[in-house]
C-alpha cells in the first residue's frame, strides 16, 4: 500500500495527482478527516471537487473505498454521488464505505458553530461542517458509525443522541432532520463493508493500493500548529489506524506540496505575506478554498516546514504542485531557517511556532519568467526552476518525482 497525503497546510492539490497516479492502483482510499477536505480534479476541460469520495472514482477500473477513520455526512455524501453519477459514472458499483465511519449528524454542525463562536479571536477558523465535534464524539465514545444505521434500533439511537446534542445547546430548539434521514436512507443502498478485513483481503491477493490522505501533515492534530489543526491524523501513520492495516504494508509516501505555501483558517503561518506578492500569488494561483470558498492566506516556501513534513512521514517521492503559478515573478524567495525573538536561529519546525514568535530567514532565487505550461519533461523547463527544484531536493533529501505545471491532467511531468 502507497500513501501520498500533503506536506503543508492543506490544499497542496492531492485530487489531481490521486488522478494521475490512480492507473497504477487497483484501489483507492480514503483514510481520515471528512468533508472538510476539497479535492479539486480537472480533466476534459472539466472540474469537479470531492469532499468525501475518493480521488479514484473518475478511472473505470479502479476500486474505492472509504475507511474507518474519514467522518461522513450523509447528506453531503449522497449529493457528491449524484452529481458524480450525473458525469456518467458508474460511482455505486466502484465504491464501498467502512461500517466503522463515523456519521455527522445535523447537530454536529450546530455544535462546530458554538464552539468557534465561543473561541472569538482564537477561533480555529473551521469549515462548519461538524468535523471537529463528530471526531469529539468518537474519542467520547458516543458516536454512531455507518454500521449503526443496520441496526434496528438505529433510530432509538440517533435520537439518543441528538437529544444529548441539544442539550448543550438549546433543549427546546427543534432541528430539521428530514434531509439528513432521506439521506440515511440512501446510504443504506451503498457497499457498506468491514474495510479492515477487505482492505486486507485485497492486500493478500495482491491488489495495489493508494492511500489517500486529506488535509495537510501540518494540520495533524498531534503533530501539526496545535490547535490550529484539524481533528485526524493526517501523517502517514493515520493511513494505517484510518484502514487498519499494519505498519509492514506501507510502501511508497508520495508528499504533495506547493511550490509556496497557503494557509486557509487561522494559526501560524511564518512566511505569510501581507503585502502585493502575497495578493498576486492567491490572484495567479486561485487560492480560495474548494470546500468553503475563503480567500487563502499565502506565502513563499518553507523549506524547515518542509523537512520537518518529510521527516514525520518518511517520504519517499515528492511532488511539486503550482510551479507554474510561479511564472512571471522575477525573484523567489525560500525560507531556510528562523529567526527567534531572542535572535537564535534555528533550523526545525517547533513546537510553538507562534507567528509573531518567529521570524523566517530567506534565500533568494532569480525567477525563470518563462509559460511552462507546455512542458512535459525535466529538461524542458527553464534552468532557473531546475535550479529551485535541485535545491528543495538537496534540503530534503529526497527526489522531486513529479512536477504540476497547470492544473490539467496532462499537463504533468513525471521524472
Amino acid at each position: 500500500m502507497d500513501v501520498v497525503l500533503g506536506l503543508q497546510w492543506g490544499d497542496e492539490g492531492k485530487g489531481k495527482i490521486v488522478d494521475v497516479l490512480t492507473p497504477k492502483y487497483d484501489v483507492v482510499a480514503r483514510f481520515q478527516g471528512g468533508p472538510n477536505a476539497g479535492h479539486s480534479i480537472c480533466f476534459q476541460d472539466k472540474g469537479f471537487v470531492l469532499h468525501t469520495v475518493p480521488s479514484g472514482i473518475f478511472r473505470d477500473d479502479s476500486l474505492n473505498i472509504i475507511g474507518n477513520g474519514v467522518v461522513i455526512d450523509p447528506i453531503i455524501l449522497m449529493d457528491e454521488i449524484h452529481a458524480i453519477e450525473q458525469m456518467g459514472v458508474d460511482v455505486r458499483s466502484h465504491l464501498l464505505v467502512s461500517k466503522r465511519a463515523h456519521l455527522i449528524l445535523p447537530t454536529h454542525r450546530l455544535l462546530d458553530a458554538a464552539s468557534e463562536k465561543a473561541k472569538g479571536q482564537n477561533k480555529v477558523g473551521t469549515t462548519g461542517k461538524g468535523i471537529g465535534p463528530t471526531y469529539t464524539d468518537k474519542i467520547a465514545r458516543n458516536g454512531l458509525r455507518v454500521g449503526d444505521i443496520l441496526r434496528v434500533d438505529f433510530l432509538a439511537r440517533y435520537h439518543a443522541l441528538l437529544s444529548a446534542h441539544l442539550s448543550l445547546l438549546d433543549p427546546d430548539s427543534e432541528v430539521d432532520d428530514s434531509a439528513w434521514l432521506s439521506a440515511v436512507e440512501q446510504l443504506r443502498q451503498l457497499q457498506i463493508v468491514d474495510n479492515e478485513v477487505v482492505v486486507n483481503g485485497w492486500l493478500q491477493s495482491g491488489k495495489t493500493i493508494l492511500a489517500e490522505g486529506a488535509q495537510g501533515s501540518l494540520l495533524d492534530v498531534d503533530f501539526g500548529s496545535y490547535p490550529f489543526v484539524t481533528s485526524s491524523n493526517t501523517l502517514c501513520a493515520g493511513a494505517c489506524t484510518g484502514l487498519g492495516v499494519a505498519p509492514a504494508h506501507v510502501g511508497n509516501v508520495y508528499g504533495i506540496f506547493k511550490a509556496y505555501c497557503t494557509r486557509v483558517g487561522s494559526g501560524p503561518f511564518p512566511t505569510e505575506l501581507l503585502d502585493d506578492t502575497g495578493d498576486r500569488l492567491r490572484q495567479l494561483g486561485h487560492e480560495y478554498g474548494a470546500t468553503t470558498g475563503r480567500p487563502r492566506r499565502c506565502g513563499w516556501l518553507d523549506i524547515v516546514a518542509l523537512r520537518y513534513t518529510v521527516m514525520m512521514n518518511a517520504v519517499t517521492h515528492l511532488i511539486m504542485m503550482k510551479s507554474d503559478v510561479l511564472d512571471s515573478f522575477d525573484t523567489i524567495k525560500v525560507c531556510v531557517a528562523y529567526k527567534t525573538k531572542e535572535g537564535k536561529l534555528i533550523d526545525y519546525f517547533p513546537f510553538d511556532a507562534d507567528e509573531e514568535g518567529i521570524e523566517p530567514v530567506y534565500k533568494e532565487f532569480k525567477g525563470w519568467q518563462t509559460d511552462i505550461t507546455s512542458c512535459r519533461s525535466f529538461d524542458e523547463l527553464p534552468a532557473e526552476l531546475r535550479d529551485y527544484i535541485i535545491f528543495i531536493e538537496q534540503q530534503t533529501g529526497v527526489k522531486v518525482c513529479i512536477i504540476s505545471v497547470g492544473p490539467n491532467r496532462d499537463e504533468t511531468i513525471i521524472r
